[in-house]
């Protein structure tokens, strides 16, 4: 975002909060007082409440450069959405805080809350309140409410030895986006204009959050789930940390996003490791019994089109391991996204 010229005034917080309301254009449903007061009432719910938060920050979790200040917006969202989907919950409403540079227009923030709306109408969330403030960088702090009925959250601790591990979709795609969008065009651009890297591209910029997805597996038998947004290695170790368990992956198995076949073809990268350390693919993990499986397969490509894929078994103790095609083991090692890894 380029600076302001010298001699542009600087909107006031009260001007810049009245123009995000206009944006928001009015409460949705169970929103008895939203956007404009000192806090947001809404109605209280049957069951139980779901609370989840996620902060993007310029420079650790987006480019400005490279991403689009409306993508930004519906990404923030639909990251927190994601964990609302992994406990197998509906979401309701969203709460929206922001630190902006001096240097960040109005109208770059009215498309910010443009995605986030769009995000909003899309999973039936509504964006509630929140506040602004100044500071070095571009910062997003998103939380979400949901709700699920009583007992019926499902966490990341009930994975019991025996159990088959499935996953959603595929794997690698927002990784293998977002090298393709910081590769130099002089090496990408005849990828950046094809139909395998525009898909690439909308994985990491424009990803959805499994939210009707996630309560299928639940209703499925799901005894855990989480999603994977920091890589499938990784999020795997901690679902087994949780429920004190290990894993047997089937590398063979694992669902490599089709497109990281032509990335690496571009800039020579390893789809399977990228589809298992990758981050941000915001596809469901969970732990089914055996004769669920395949029902719940049935059930998520009948309702939303989207594969399920069995990848693997849990198993007594805490050892991961990776087993390929030809039958070789080796310990698998939690690779991903870490926020304090330099």
């Amino acid at each position: 975002m380029n600076p302001r010229s010298a001699g542009e005034r600087h909107l006031t917080e009260d001007e810049l909060l009245g123009a995000i309301r206009k944006v928001l254009s009015g409460p949705g449903p169970l929103v008895v007082i939203g956007v404009g007061d000192d806090a947001a009432v809404v109605e209280a719910t049957p069951g139980e409440a779901v609370l989840t938060a996620d902060i993007l920050v310029e420079g650790v979790h987006f480019d400005r450069t490279l991403t689009s200040p409306r993508d930004l917006g519906l990404k923030a969202i639909v990251a927190n959405l994601s964990d609302i989907a992994a406990m197998g919950a509906s979401p309701r409403h969203a709460l929206v805080s922001l630190v902006l540079p001096l240097d960040v227009e109005a109208s770059w923030v009215m498309e910010l809350f443009g995605g986030m709306l769009n995000a909003g109408e899309e999973y039936a969330t509504s964006l509630v309140g929140g506040d602004l403030s100044t500071g070095p960088v571009v910062v997003v702090s998103v939380a979400v409410t949901g709700q699920v009925a009583r007992g019926k959250a499902v966490p990341r601790s009930g994975a019991r030895p025996g159990q088959r591990l499935v996953v959603t979709g595929t794997l690698g795609g927002s990784a293998g986006g977002l090298a393709l969008a910081r590769a130099p065009v002089s090496k990408v651009g005849e990828a950046l204009a094809s139909e395998w890297g525009r898909r690439l591209l909308d994985a990491h910029f424009r990803p959805q959050a499994r939210v009707g997805e996630g309560q299928t597996l639940a209703q499925a038998g799901a005894t855990a789930m989480m999603d994977v947004s920091d890589g499938l290695a990784l999020d795997l170790s901690r679902l087994c940390a949780e429920s004190t368990v290990g894993a047997r992956l089937e590398l063979a198995a694992v669902p490599v996003a089709s497109e990281l076949r032509e990335l690496a073809t571009v800039l020579g990268i390893d789809p399977l490791e990228v589809a298992l350390s990758g981050g941000e693919d915001y596809e469901l993990l969970a732990a089914l019994e055996p004769g669920s499986v395949e029902e719940a397969a049935r059930l998520i490509d009948e309702r939303f089109g989207l594969r399920l894929t069995d990848v693997g078994e849990i198993t007594d103790g805490p050892v991961m391991t990776a087993v390929d095609d030809a039958g070789n083991e080796r310990v698998l090692e939690p690779r991903g996204w870490d926020h304090f890894a330099r």
